[in-house]
């Protein structure tokens, strides 16, 4: 199984928002400049997990982004079932496959799936920040040195 980098980043900022002191904002650009992600790619990743409910945002001056819910309340498994966008496993259509009618593998892939992602249940946020203080020391290390351009105030 291998996740799209769209729910990939998700994850890793959801991971770098929840180390964060209570009440710190971050923005977009540092988040994106910490993991080498265009701003672009990293602005939708970061909407849709406002949208989702995971983070909170504000605009302005003052404005930035957090953690909206406690780690423990956020579900790998269904941070990654909102993200991902196909779950199948495999595209029978892309292109035309001609033994779409007598395939078994749809169905082996559907089973492995559902299986890879009964284990991401089993995970919440908060269980992944267990080494919570050497996240934070790494994320430290490399904010300082971060190259981040801030989107003009409008």
């Amino acid at each position: 199984m291998r996740l799209t980098s769209y729910t990939d980043f998700g994850l890793r900022a959801l991971l770098y928002l929840a180390t964060l002191p209570e009440g710190e904002l971050s923005s977009v650009a540092k988040v994106s400049a910490l993991y080498g992600v265009s701003r672009n790619h990293m602005v939708k990743v970061i909407n849709q997990l406002v949208k989702l409910g995971y983070l909170g945002s504000q605009r302005g001056k003052n404005g930035g982004i957090w953690l909206a819910v406690k780690p423990a309340e956020v579900n790998i498994g269904a941070v990654i079932r909102e993200l991902e966008g196909n779950l199948d496993g495999i595209d029978c259509g892309s292109p035309a496959c001609h033994i779409v009618s007598v395939c078994l593998l749809k169905n082996a892939l559907k089973e492995a799936m559902n299986a890879f992602l009964g284990v991401m249940d089993g995970y919440s946020l908060e269980a992944l920040l267990a080494n919570k203080a050497e996240l934070q020391q790494v994320f430290g290390e490399l904010i300082p040195t971060l190259m981040v351009e801030e989107a003009p105030l409008e």
